[in-house]
């Protein structure tokens, strides 16, 4: 039976963080599993949009640790070959008159507070950085000038393969099946191939996170929600230089960015279609859903009236509760870490979430918290639900 310090499941562009993180910290016999291959499954279908805009306070800390990371990517993994493929354009955020400018005000004012650059622009000044777009029903919008957009996909395989570098194994293709346990101690992973011991079990699983339930008995609360992508093919084009942008006025609170050099990238920043069992397949996207963005856009982005559809794809998100991860140890279940739950939020505190994570497995003290995310706070009542509601935005 082989046995490890520590094994970690799931080689998504968390799993891959946290491995790569335990490396660089020290620890020696590092295993990852992973039932498909390095950052294939939900990592690959990441909008990969950065910023630090969130109305949770750890969230900003988090976002803003992972932003150091994002902005010397290359340096932070002492590897000249690695990319983030970061756009530094920017994030612009605005809200009309209404419930939600009472939220982007407080928002806004804490990153300020928390040291990060956060401009507030008037109409004019939106518009000379996003051209394409009205600001005309604006109350109020903030620009994040040290934010923009990477690839997950490229950085769950530079740290996958930083990790390799430095000793750890990462076998692909491998399903685990459950967990070993000596008492309420678990102490090692059963898969397909057999047994594996290790004195620390870390579950990055993202959507399959739901198993740990049926192999603990430990309720783990999250389920898997489908979102669709669009790519639009509008003039004027929407590109790389411009921000990202978040659309707080619209129905469905739109997000949005430059895509493939001419396009945009744009979805709905709301609930998705709820799964009844964890798929990271590609799913439908309706004309009819199509047109209803397509009209959202044009009211924004007047332009776009007559954009045409390039391309569509769907993503899966893995959301708890209050729409914020669950980081730490399992309390009743000494052994096992898990980090789950990132509705949407994943890829952009991966590189913080990654070190926390490795941080407490080797009983190192963690720059930011994990306290608040831990899987206690939805027994107690305590949920991390943002100013914005149940949402992306968080």
């Amino acid at each position: 039976m082989a046995s490890h310090d520590v094994i970690v499941i799931g080689a998504g562009v968390i799993g891959a963080s946290v491995a790569w993180h335990l490396a660089a910290l020290g620890a020696k016999n590092v295993l990852v599993l992973d039932r498909g291959q390095v950052g294939e499954g939900t990592s690959s279908q990441s909008s990969g949009i950065l910023r630090t805009h969130y109305s949770v306070p750890s969230n900003v800390a988090l976002a803003r640790a992972s932003w150091s990371v994002f902005e010397r990517f290359a340096e932070y993994l002492a590897d000249e070959e690695a990319s983030a493929g970061l756009v530094k354009c920017g994030y612009l955020i605005a809200a009309p008159e209404g419930e939600r400018l009472a939220a982007l005000r407080a928002s806004l004012d804490h990153q300020r507070a928390s040291g990060i650059p956060v401009r507030l622009l008037d109409a004019a000044e939106a518009a000379s950085l996003l051209p394409i777009a009205r600001f005309d029903d604006a109350a109020l919008i903030g620009f994040e000038p040290e934010a923009g957009f990477a690839d997950a996909y490229l950085v769950a395989s530079a740290f996958a393969r930083g990790a390799r570098r430095r000793g750890v194994q990462l076998r692909t293709g491998v399903e685990v099946q459950g967990l070993l346990r000596e008492g309420d101690r678990v102490v090692g992973v059963r898969t397909a191939q057999g047994d594996v011991h290790a004195g620390t079990v870390v579950s990055a699983q993202n959507i399959w996170s739901a198993e740990l339930a049926a192999w603990s008995g430990v309720p783990m609360p999250v389920k898997a929600e489908r979102h669709r992508v669009l790519a639009l093919q509008g003039e004027p084009a929407y590109t790389p230089a411009m921000p990202v942008f978040k659309d707080l006025g619209s129905p469905g609170m739109l997000y949005c960015r430059s895509y493939g050099g001419r396009q945009m990238l744009v979805s709905e920043g709301t609930a998705g279609e709820l799964l009844d069992a964890p798929d990271n397949q590609q799913g439908d996207v309706s004309m009819d859903l199509v047109a209803e963005i397509g009209a959202q856009v044009a009211e924004r982005f007047p332009s776009y009236d007559t954009a045409g559809l390039a391309s569509s794809w769907t993503g899966v998100y893995d959301v708890t509760p209050d729409w914020n991860p669950v980081l730490g140890p399992v309390p009743t279940l000494p052994g096992l870490v898990v980090a789950f739950g990132f509705s949407g939020h994943g890829f952009k505190l991966s590189p913080a979430v990654g070190r926390a994570i490795a941080q407490t497995v080797l009983g190192q003290p963690t720059e930011v918290s994990l306290a608040p995310y831990s899987i206690e706070r939805f027994g107690r009542g305590e949920l991390l639900t943002g100013l914005y509601g149940q949402g992306a935005v968080s």
